[in-house]
């Protein structure tokens, strides 16, 4: 049987999705960029080890690009 659920998040990477969806413009929408400072701020980590983040919730469906931009599924 194959379940709909995504797999589940390392504490960091929650805490992470957590705090971008807290500061998610109301256009519903992040520039890398904004991401990447969201993530410097709230969890104190470095561009790359952002990067390495923001790639794991692409890769497991809790964010996804449209035209340059990142946005968050149902969170």
């Amino acid at each position: 049987m194959i379940s709909n659920r995504r797999s589940s998040l390392t504490p960091l990477a929650q805490k992470s999705l957590d705090a971008l969806a807290k500061e998610l413009p109301s256009e519903g929408k992040l520039t890398y960029e904004q991401a990447y400072a969201i993530l410097n701020d709230s969890e104190e980590l470095e561009q790359s080890a952002a990067e390495a983040i923001i790639e794991r919730l692409y890769l497991r469906g809790h964010i996804y690009e449209v035209e340059g931009k990142l946005r968050l599924t149902d969170h």
